[in-house]
């Protein structure tokens, strides 16, 4: 009986079976391209067929100074006011900083590429399993044969196989190994980096919403003080005493440090949600400052002896000397080019029509191959790779001069910075004084209340001097810690002071 085109069914036939081989495919990485060659052929005699696979490259993240304000939130808010330490706030900035998490993503992305440069050194074996069926139309092949049967089939064949290739020798492989191996060393240091910025912004934001705070306090007393001598003013025009322009010029300096009040506490808790951000608390959480960082002195340091510290003990340094030492193995990798390369492949399995009926089969090849014109190419990728190295050396030769600078810049901020606490509290003594001073003329009628209305000016800017100074010292204290690469480790110290 003759059976219908595209009928699957006959007697001695099997149904058509689709079986799902195990294949273990070797990522490629970026600008390596896959092993190629007569292996990589498909073999209708031997059933064996080889596909390349591209690997999926994850972007590596940007990280810069905006990159470490933010944050992940894993916490629920906590009922009530949490009360919060400068040493609460850096532990949660270490845990959840952004800054930090993508430079530790980067490190595990370093640490995968250097997996794949690993597996272009390693065997790759893959396991398929085949189950074949065929039925042939010779009249659509244009075969129209008298007495014999226009469909062929069905027939198929059953295909167990496994294969290996190896790149035996493989010089600008093992360099790009080697080259993946130092970048993955230079972004775990930049990780311990990473944890000194994140010391710095998170106590930079504390420093600063403890110096809001301040001027909260010194806008509310402010705001008191004019209160009480618009009270006078309005008690001496209401006695016939002052004329009304008094009354008016204490109502209006009354005003003007009510604004200042709204200003300040509307920036303190800006700014409190900024430090919320910088350390991963939820935003909806009510907290307050439990430190404070009062003016403390350190210790005069010695900027030649500060530095050769700094180079010691800073991790951005070792990291990109790494980075250089990559971008070197991948100068010789591309040189290494030209050089020959040798391979095997192989694979061995059974085939039949069917498993019962099947027979062991192999092949095995060895393959030495030498680059003979590919000139622009070879010279391109070299060129490419001398680039990038000289780039690296640059930007090492610049981090020695910066890391200098910033030691001797930050010992620089912290003597003006102590210079100008100095002269500020002097300042608001003063201001005090002459304040004081004023409303006991005006209070016994001896003058109008101008000289109290520009005391109160006096001592509302010295009053914000003082605490822009206290700032400004503690965080050029802060700011000489990281740029010593002792942040993460002692930053008590240095906020507060020795």
């Amino acid at each position: 009986m003759r059976r219908k085109p595209g009928e699957l069914w006959g007697t001695g036939w099997r149904p058509l079976v689709v079986l799902l081989g195990l294949a273990f495919i070797p990522a490629v990485s970026p600008g390596q391209a896959p092993a190629t060659g007569s292996s990589g052929a498909s073999s209708s005699s031997s059933g064996v067929s080889t596909s390349g696979g591209a690997s999926v490259q994850a972007t590596p993240a940007q990280v810069n100074s905006n990159t470490y304000q933010g944050s992940i939130v894993k916490q629920a808010p906590a009922p009530g006011v949490l009360p919060l330490s400068l040493d609460q706030a850096i532990h949660m900035g270490l845990q959840f900083n952004l800054g930090l998490v993508l430079s530790g993503t980067n490190a595990g992305s370093a640490g995968a590429q250097q997996l794949q440069q690993l597996q272009a050194l390693l065997p790759t074996v893959n396991a398929s399993a085949k189950e074949a069926v065929q039925q042939t139309n010779l009249q659509a092949e244009g075969l129209k044969i008298p007495g014999f049967p226009a469909i062929i089939g069905p027939y198929g064949y059953t295909d167990i196989r496994g294969s290996v290739e190896w790149s035996l020798l493989n010089i600008s492989s093992l360099r790009n190994y080697m080259a993946a191996k130092h970048n993955f060393s230079g972004a775990k240091i930049s990780v311990e980096d990473a944890k000194d910025l994140v010391v710095l912004t998170v106590g930079n934001a504390y420093l600063l919403c403890i110096a809001d705070g301040s001027r909260v306090q010194s806008a509310q007393a402010q705001v008191n003080t004019s209160k009480v001598s618009l009270d006078q003013a309005v008690a001496n025009h209401q006695a016939g005493t002052a004329p009304l322009l008094d009354e008016l010029r204490a109502r209006v300096d009354y005003q003007t440090q009510q604004q200042t009040l709204i200003s300040a506490q509307n920036q303190y808790e800006k700014d409190k949600i900024a430090l919320a951000r910088t350390i991963g608390l939820p935003l909806e959480q009510s907290y307050q400052l439990s430190d404070q960082a009062p003016f403390q002195a350190l210790d005069n340091p010695d900027p030649n002896a500060a530095v050769q510290q700094a180079i010691a003990h800073r991790h951005d340094l070792p990291a990109l000397q790494q980075q250089v030492e990559g971008a070197r193995a991948s100068r010789s990798a591309a040189t290494a080019e030209r050089y020959p390369t040798v391979s095997f492949s192989g694979d061995y399995g059974v085939i039949g029509p069917t498993l019962g009926h099947s027979h062991g089969t192999f092949d095995v090849v060895g393959t030495a191959s030498v680059p003979l014109f590919e000139e622009a190419k070879l010279r391109g990728d070299a060129r490419d790779a001398q680039a990038q190295l000289e780039q690296k050396q640059a930007q090492l030769n610049d981090l020695r001069g910066q890391i200098s600078a910033d030691v001797r810049d930050s010992i620089l901020d912290i003597q003006a910075a102590a210079k100008q606490v100095a002269v500020s509290r002097s300042n608001a003594e003063l201001a005090t004084e002459a304040l004081s001073e004023a409303q006991q003329r005006y209070a016994a009628g001896v003058s109008d209340n101008l000289a109290v209305s520009q005391a109160q000016a006096s001592m509302a800017q010295a009053d914000d001097q003082l605490v822009s100074s206290l700032y400004q010292h503690n965080v050029a204290k802060l700011s000489l810690a990281r740029a010593l690469g002792i942040a993460q480790t002692n930053y008590k110290d240095y906020v507060g002071g020795k």
